[in-house]
């Protein structure tokens, strides 16, 4: 793709501004290359405004820009940024690149399978509509909402956690983001240890390392979290935090195994430290899973557990309404830290939230939504299975929305992400997945993100391309 737009950058001269460049048919033919080539290279010179791209009209020559008054002298922020005596103990740089990855939308004509949430097509979008309608109507629905959430959204999470949770004892947070970041700030003192999972969700760790913790990792096997390492992490670190997703974790899908439930809980409170319970896929549980396990706090009577549970991964990347449940007084800092950040989630949304989740719409998304994950994981794993067999997929989840493969050894993750961006595909490679050295590369696969299982088929094919194309490479550099 590089290498058209080298060619046509240099061709620009033969077109004046405004002048109509040929046909994307007439550069596949001339070039032979791919329409998603062509695309792609046609971005590129439109972002460095060289082009201007109108739908159904082609591709034009862009005109020269205005002179623009000389930029200022911005270096000065370097030294300000960094002049903190404590710069070495809390790190100031924040890094979201393993975040924005899943949160970039592909370029026209990339399959989506570094997505994070459901395609347009699995979201209740009439529901949503219907539901935030009706809410805009309800009497003082543009009131200042209390601090702490609307009571009868706090019940209806309450309910949903179970193990005798009360509404007093939960906070709506505008999202899992915010109420992850909430929990970390209230439970752990910048430069402290914290434990989490590996591999874990890299916007925890970009969270922790904003927050000026450092995560220490705990591995997990298809079980979950194991617990005698855990155990160890605790002693050797001195953390008083360990982040866990007990349910289809992301990215491996393991489900905390029975028998280790207990243990994560004993151990973390004869540490005397909190368990930060992100339960964030709970309500994407695919038709063939079992009952599915309560979450850990309906466990725990002691206040070991801070439980952190949305509505957002099954509804919409829009819909930001999330729980935030916890016993005893870090209840009172953590009610106080989200005051003090957010003052609270618009009334509105709360209310098209309990209008939501109270429709007859709500079970039968859930249905179709559970029936649908189910297709599109079995059409993923199919394709996997006849068109790339090398990868290891140790763990087929029955609940989330994404897949997690083990590449050959001394496959080159970065390599095969560009590869596969040029063939058509958008991937989330493992590394930022590890807080510290990866075992091996991995590639975690979304089949929520896309339009079907047609493209399903059609990207893992598209993907079984770049993996040829960087085995040959490598080939060719051995010889």
């Amino acid at each position: 793709m590089s290498e058209l737009a080298e060619q046509l950058r240099r061709d620009l001269d033969r077109y004046s501004p405004g002048g109509k460049l040929p046909s994307s048919r007439e550069l596949v033919e001339r070039f032979r290359v791919s329409p998603v080539t062509v695309s792609r290279a046609l971005a590129q010179l439109a972002a460095e405004g060289l082009v201007v791209t109108r739908p159904g009209a082609g591709a034009f020559r862009a005109r020269p820009r205005a002179t623009q008054s000389p930029a200022g002298d911005t270096s000065w922020q370097e030294v300000a940024l960094s002049a903190d005596g404590a710069a070495e103990l809390v790190p100031r740089t924040v890094d979201a690149s393993g975040v924005t990855v899943s949160l970039a939308a592909p370029p026209p004509g990339v399959l989506e399978f570094n997505g994070g949430y459901l395609h347009p097509s699995l979201q209740p979008e009439r529901a949503m509509a219907a539901a935030l309608a009706r809410a805009g109507r309800r009497p003082g629905a543009w009131a200042r909402p209390p601090l702490e959430g609307l009571p009868e959204l706090r019940e209806w999470f309450a309910r949903g956690i179970g193990g005798g949770v009360t509404a007093a004892e939960v906070l709506i947070a505008a999202g899992g983001q915010s109420a992850l970041a909430t929990a970390l700030r209230a439970l752990a003192q910048p430069g402290a240890p914290v434990l989490v999972e590996s591999p874990t969700y890299p916007g925890m760790l970009a969270l922790a390392r904003a927050a000026g913790l450092r995560p220490v990792p705990v591995p997990v096997d298809p079980d979950g979290v194991r617990p005698e390492l855990l155990a160890d992490a605790f002693r050797a670190s001195g953390a008083r935090v360990f982040v866990c997703q007990p349910l289809f974790q992301n990215p491996t899908g393991a489900v905390l195994a029975p028998d280790r439930r207990a243990e994560v809980l004993r151990i973390a409170r004869e540490a005397g430290a909190f368990v930060i319970e992100d339960d964030f896929v709970r309500r994407l549980v695919h038709a063939d899973a079992g009952p599915l396990p309560r979450p850990l706090a309906a466990d725990d009577p002691d206040g070991v557990v801070v439980h952190v549970g949305s509505l957002t991964k099954a509804t919409s990347p829009s819909f930001r309404v999330c729980a935030l449940a916890a016993r005893g007084p870090v209840l009172e800092r953590l009610r106080a830290i989200q005051v003090v950040d957010t003052f609270f989630v618009p009334r509105p949304l709360q209310e098209a939230a309990l209008e939501l989740v109270g429709s007859p719409a709500w079970p039968r998304h859930l249905r179709a939504l559970s029936a649908e994950l189910q297709a599109r994981r079995d059409a993923m794993t199919a394709a996997l299975a006849l068109h790339l067999p090398e990868p290891a997929l140790p763990h087929i989840p029955s609940g989330g929305y994404h897949l997690w493969l083990r590449l050959p050894d001394g496959t080159e993750e970065s390599a095969l992400t560009a590869a596969a961006l040029r063939a058509g595909v958008a991937l989330t490679p493992g590394r930022p997945y590890f807080s510290a050295e990866p075992p091996a590369a991995h590639l975690r696969l979304s089949f929520a993100a896309v339009a079907g299982t047609g493209e399903i088929a059609e990207g893992v094919r598209r993907l079984r391309a770049a993996c040829d194309e960087v085995s040959g490479s490598q080939q060719a550099r051995r010889h």
